[in-house]
């Protein structure tokens, strides 16, 4: 199977699980609890994503200080709390990064 079939089904597939819950809205009503805890999903997944990323760049748990990526990430959060902006918190996340890594000359 080409790749590009694999994609369109899993494209198709996304797309069905999202269609519906937008199918089911005044159709169906859904537990308290699970309304409750839908906002969080977004925050969950990208905290799936981004996690292992930081903490893990090289395929093992590398908790150190010379670890670019942790220290970026640290420096993102602080600038998130300060700042409570998105556009901030990823402008100072990746310059913080360029910077540790040495990409940006100073």
């Amino acid at each position: 199977m080409s790749v590009w079939w694999i994609m369109l089904a899993c494209g198709v597939v996304t797309f069905a699980i999202r269609l519906s819950f937008i199918a089911a809205e005044g159709k169906m009503t859904f537990p308290s609890w699970f309304r409750t805890l839908l906002p969080f999903v977004p925050v969950a997944a990208l905290t799936a994503l981004v996690i292992p990323e930081l903490l893990m760049p090289q395929g093992t748990l590398w908790l150190s200080l010379n670890n670019s990526r942790l220290v970026a990430g640290l420096i993102a959060i602080a600038i998130a709390v300060q700042t409570r902006s998105v556009l901030w918190t990823l402008v100072g996340g990746f310059a913080a990064l360029a910077l540790l890594n040495g990409s940006i000359a100073p």
